[in-house]
C-alpha cells in the first residue's frame, strides 16, 4: 500500500518522533546525547527551523519546532539522521540503519494542541516512568521552558509567549502546565495523529487543508486511491528523505 505523502505547512509547528530501529537504543549514553543535540541546533539553524520542545529517550526523540517552508523538516531531519548514524556507528562499533524507517508527524496548531504538545514532549520521561518529575530529566527542554536555565536551542512558539507578557510570569504560568492532571484525551489523540500522520489543528486550517486534498483525519482500512499530483508529492519527499 502507497505511503501517504507526510503534511507539512510551513510556519505551523509540528510533532516528530523518530524510533530507534526495532525500538533499540539509539541514545545510550550522555555523549550520545549531547552529539545529537549539538546536530540538531546546527541543523535547525542551517534549515532555519524554530525548535520548541524537545525529549531524547533512549530507544526514541521528540520534537516540536516549526518549519520555514513545506521541506525543511525532512531536509532537516535526513541531515540530523545522517551525521548521528556516522557518529553512533563509530562511536558503538556498529554498522547498518539505525532508525525504524521514516519519521512520524503530525501538524499542531492552536493553543490547545501546541501548549498540549509541549507537555506532551516534556512529560515523556515521567510517562515512561523513568523519573517522578519533569524538572529530574536532564535531556529535555522542560528546563528551558520552565525557567530553570537558559537553552540556546529553543524558540519560542507565540502561543508560549501568549502565556505570559513577562518572562518569569510566563515560565511559572508555563510550569503550571505540569501541575494539573495529564490530559488522557488529548495524549491519545496526539499519539494516534503522529502515528497517523494527520493533523490536529483548528476548524479553518482544517478546512483549507481538506480542500487541498490532505488527509486531515483517521483514515479507514484498506487501499486508498492516490491522485497523481498526491503520488509526485509523495516521490519528492521520499527522495529528500533517504539515508
Amino acid at each position: 500500500m502507497a505511503r501517504h505523502p507526510r503534511l507539512i505547512v510551513p510556519e505551523i509547528a509540528v510533532h516528530i518522533r523518530q524510533r530507534g530501529n526495532d525500538r533499540q537504543d539509539c541514545l545510550r549514553h550522555q555523549s550520545d546525547r549531547l552529539v545529537y543535540l549539538s546536530n540538531l541546533g546546527h541543523l535547525c539553524r542551517r534549515w532555519r527551523c524554530a525548535l520548541h520542545a524537545y525529549s531524547l529517550m533512549t530507544n526514541h526523540v521528540h520534537l516540536l519546532l516549526t518549519p520555514p517552508h513545506a521541506q525543511a523538516c525532512a531536509l532537516l531531519m535526513r541531515d540530523l539522521g545522517r551525521c548521528y548514524v556516522r557518529y553512533f556507528n563509530g562511536r558503538h562499533g556498529r554498522t547498518g540503519s539505525l532508525w525504524e524507517g521514516r519519521f512520524q508527524s503530525c501538524l499542531v496548531d492552536t493553543p490547545r494542541y501546541v501548549l498540549g504538545c509541549y507537555r506532551y514532549v516534556e512529560f515523556n520521561p515521567v510517562r515512561a516512568g523513568m523519573v517522578p518529575r519533569p524538572g529530574d530529566y536532564p535531556w529535555s527542554s522542560y528546563h528551558g521552558n520552565g525557567g530553570a536555565r537558559p537553552d540556546a536551542l529553543l524558540t519560542p512558539h507565540p502561543e508560549y509567549l501568549a502565556l505570559a507578557e513577562d518572562e518569569n510570569r510566563r515560565s511559572a504560568a508555563y510550569v503550571g502546565l505540569f501541575q494539573t492532571q495529564e490530559d488522557e484525551v488529548l495524549t491519545a489523540a496526539l499519539r494516534e495523529a503522529t502515528d497517523g500522520g494527520y493533523p490536529l489543528v483548528g476548524d479553518a486550517l482544517k478546512s483549507g487543508l481538506a480542500a487541498t486534498g490532505a488527509r486531515v483525519e483517521r483514515g479507514k482500512p484498506g487501499p486508498r486511491e492516490e491522485t497523481a499530483a498526491a503520488e509526485q508529492t509523495r516521490a519528492q519527499l521520499d527522495l529528500l528523505t533517504e539515508e
